[in-house]
């Protein structure tokens, strides 16, 4: 794996410098040094540093990409878009996206009342909100409310009931005022096309949401009879998320474009969009020959216009405004996860371990004269001699013709020998060596919990780029595991040797090694569990002035234990009585020893979950 697959997947955000990971912007700062300036200013365990700069990228190569289409097609549709808020609602992410994307007149998509509330509250009046999945009727009025404040807002409907609540809502208000300002209306489609992977139950019949044909023409005779076509401006359809392959779109789109047409020749005649939803996919793989999808940004916007184009030429309408709810392209590569490695749990096999007696049993002898001469001529052979010597000696354990001394030096010295071979035939790309690598893989504990931000690796085995920040003047040749700190065998992303990632053999009592997860943006926050109550990271935003120069703003810490517990409904008040009142009543605590112990006790209260590494402590 070639600079961890940073060609791969970094999309020119990153670049290796020497031995650090920098940013590809402006004054090209290394990772590692953000990363140690905020620890520095006391903040401990993960961090999550925010990239607005990569969010404004994305929206504006989307934008290109679809205005270059237009382009080159004479599209007379315009392109719109907005952003998905279930994707990410943290506030430093969506405060940003809003301030850098109103030269793109690009806003948000709502899926909940609170997201709604969101979107009303920092979408700027005429840019365009949609409202997505079920609906009651006081979300239903939220959206006449937004609509009454001068907001550009559609409901999409999801079931005739919908509808059917959209005008009773009209009608109360009708009582109240001359006329009711109705939102515009769109009407989600269950296509027959259905896309492909994890997520493509969202197409085809059997999906969540949507109307079927009949239903669609239910839903048209109803707005008609109630005089509301006037407010039917949008058709909608979702494939799934991450979509892989472009065939199942354009299948999709050929089926969407027509239902469209269709409309609009009955008598739709305000439909004037045709929103295709979301699913543009990321590049996760970070290894040569496993990418994840097999289309460029050009292709998807040049189908897609060209589709629609050709579609409505041959059944004579216009030509349709196309929007996109494409959230994960967007915010995935705006942050990073930056975790310290706290242990690794295989260092106990080094010379150091050795237990070597004046005497020892024959096979012990040859291991260590095994491991002295290694080398590259020899290397298959002393592996394969190595690894024969193991079981023998094991089964010499188990009848008791050797003590546990030998068995330890066993373990060490096959262990010390594999790492050697592997080193040496690192060149080699054998079945074997993979097979190998899997005995003798590294753990690295970091501290971070896979469960708070990386929840779609442990719920869908999504993989993530991984790579340490610095080091990378040096080859990494440990096969590594990594685990996280939770109480939970899960937490761990297992060396794969299809998909292997190699990190440094490092002392970590004497030097601080960061791991970064990229790519992270998208979906991992909002879905992050507070398993065994660790909290989202602390976050921070890095921007960068007109010198060129980064700032760190917008500091956010991890939530402190008492938080994370008042979240969970537990009176805190009765908690911090109920300690204190247990140490002031300790037969085990001296009087003069009782408030100093209290005072330790509510300090580390005010702390997060996440662990302390050695040189944290002595900072």
């Amino acid at each position: 794996m070639k600079n961890f697959g940073l060609d791969i997947w970094g999309d020119n955000n990153f670049i290796i410098n020497d031995n650090t990971i920098n940013i590809n912007y402006a004054s090209k700062p290394s990772l590692i040094q953000i990363t140690k300036e905020i620890r520095e200013q006391g903040y401990k365990g993960p961090l999550l540093l925010r990239f607005p700069h990569l969010i404004k990228k994305q929206i504006s190569n989307l934008f290109k990409s679809f205005e270059k289409a237009k382009e080159e097609f004479n599209y007379k549709g315009s392109f719109q878009a907005v952003f998905p808020l279930k994707v990410n609602q943290f506030p430093n992410f969506v405060e940003s996206l809003v301030d850098i994307s109103k030269e793109y007149n690009y806003g948000l998509e709502a899926g909940s009342k609170a997201e709604l509330i969101i979107a009303m509250s920092k979408t700027p009046m005429g840019l365009p909100i949609t409202v997505n999945g079920f609906k009651d009727k006081e979300m239903i009025s939220l959206c006449f409310i937004a609509t009454k404040m001068g907001h550009n807002i559609t409901i999409t409907i999801e079931g005739l009931g919908e509808l059917e609540t959209i005008m009773q809502v009209k009608d109360e208000l009708e009582i109240y005022e001359t006329t009711a300002l109705v939102p515009k209306i769109g009407m989600r489609i269950r296509l027959h096309s259905t896309g492909i992977g994890t997520w493509a139950k969202s197409g085809g019949y059997s999906s969540k949401f949507g109307l079927t044909s009949t239903e669609l023409l239910e839903a048209y005779d109803l707005l008609k009879s109630n005089d509301m076509l006037n407010s039917l401006w949008m058709i909608h359809f979702h494939i799934g998320s991450q979509m892989s392959d472009i065939s199942p779109l354009k299948k999709a789109l050929r089926e969407a474009g027509n239902i469209y047409a269709e409309l609009k020749k009955r008598g739709a005649y305000a439909l004037g969009a045709i929103n295709i939803g979301g699913g543009l996919a990321v590049e996760y793989s970070q290894h040569e020959g496993k990418t994840e999808r097999n289309y460029s940004l050009q292709e998807f916007a040049n189908d897609v216009v060209f589709l629609m184009q050709e579609i409505a030429k041959s059944k004579g309408v216009d030509e349709p405004d196309i929007f996109t709810e494409s959230g994960r392209y967007i915010s995935a590569s705006h942050s990073v996860l930056i975790a310290p490695v706290l242990e690794l749990f295989s260092q106990e096999y080094n010379e150091k371990g050795l237990r070597l007696k004046d005497k020892n049993p024959p096979l012990i002898e040859e291991l260590n004269d095994l491991y002295s001469s290694i080398c590259p001529k020899h290397a298959h052979e002393y592996l394969h001699d190595a690894l024969d010597h193991m079981e023998s000696l094991f089964t010499l354990f188990d009848l008791g013709y050797i003590d546990l001394e030998d068995r330890s030096n066993a373990e060490i010295l096959v262990n010390l020998i594999i790492k050697k071979a592997i080193f040496l035939l690192s060149d080699e790309d054998t079945d074997e060596l993979k097979r190998i690598q899997e005995r003798i893989q590294e753990r690295y504990l970091v501290n971070f919990s896979a469960f708070q931000s990386l929840p779609d690796f442990w719920g869908l085995a999504q993989h993530f780029p991984i790579m340490p920040l610095d080091k990378l003047d040096e080859k990494p040749t440990n096969p590594a595991t990594i685990w996280d700190i939770t109480c939970d065998s899960d937490g761990e992303i297992e060396f794969n040797n299809q998909l292997p990632i190699y990190l440094h053999n490092i002392e970590i009592d004497k030097d601080e090694y960061f791991l970064a997860f990229f790519l992270t943006g998208a979906y991992q926050e909002v879905l992050g569990m507070k398993h065994n109550l660790f909290t989202h990271p602390t976050e921070a935003v890095i921007e960068f002035n007109d010198n060129q120069e980064y700032s760190i703003k917008n500091i956010i810490e991890a939530q402190n234990l008492i938080d994370v517990l008042d979240d969970l409904d537990y009176d805190t008040h009765k908690i911090n009585k109920a300690l204190k009142e247990q140490i002031e009543n300790s037969s085990f605590i001296k009087s003069d020893e009782k408030k100093a112990l209290l005072d330790k006790l509510y300090l580390y209260l005010s702390e997060n979950s996440y662990l302390k590494t050695i040189q944290a402590i002595e900072r």
